[in-house]
């Protein structure tokens, strides 16, 4: 989720605690194994803000052979600049998981794999976060960071998401929502692979 977007509604958010950096780390190579992963949250902050739904592709030898997707439960009111941005509102969470039983679901589905995602530290920051409050576990997996590989690849005006899926013309429609995000930065990648070898 790249967004370089802030909300005028000012929200008391209570704060949570703050877990080091993500353990997992960037690396500089491009996989034909590994998972896309997505997330949409209630804001930008990690110190207040809540993932509200977790999304992955898991691909290997460069091929799509399984998809997770959840909507959580926040427990707390999904402002309305989010809910036009993502078109997830607080009636669609109402009765959703909450996020222990989501996380749990999510590493049983990542595994090990390496993670891919566009601005993937903003990702992993709230997923360790997570990891960290309801598991005492850290995030470990190793990152692939597709801003900067798409750098590398074109030359654009800027590199959100929607920018390069359009500049190849891909299918923007429904973006901002986890699985829609995770097949646009999957189909990126594939061409980036390509170009890139």
């Amino acid at each position: 989720m790249q967004l370089n977007l802030s909300f005028e509604e000012n929200i008391e958010i209570p704060k949570k605690p703050l877990p080091k950096k993500p353990k997992g780390k960037l690396i500089e190579i491009m996989p034909s194994d590994f998972c896309v992963v997505d997330i949409e949250t209630t804001g930008f902050s990690l110190e207040g803000d809540e993932i509200i739904e977790l999304s992955a592709i898991k691909v290997k030898n460069m091929e799509r052979i399984a998809d997770f997707s959840m909507l959580i439960n926040p427990k707390k009111q999904i402002n309305s600049f989010i809910e036009n941005l993502t078109g997830i509102t607080n009636a669609m969470v109402k009765n959703q998981p909450d996020i222990k039983i989501v996380l749990k679901k999510f590493r049983d589905f990542i595994q090990d794999d390496i993670i891919l995602g566009h601005n993937i530290r903003f990702d992993a920051g709230f997923i360790h976060r997570e990891m960290k409050i309801n598991f005492d576990e850290n995030f470990s997996n190793n990152l692939v960071d597709t801003v900067a590989l798409a750098k590398k690849a074109y030359k654009l005006e800027n590199y959100k998401l929607s920018t390069i899926a359009n500049s190849l013309n891909i299918d923007t429609k429904g973006a901002h929502r986890g699985l829609k995000d995770c097949e646009m930065t999957y189909l990126i990648y594939k061409d980036i692979k390509r170009r890139l070898g």
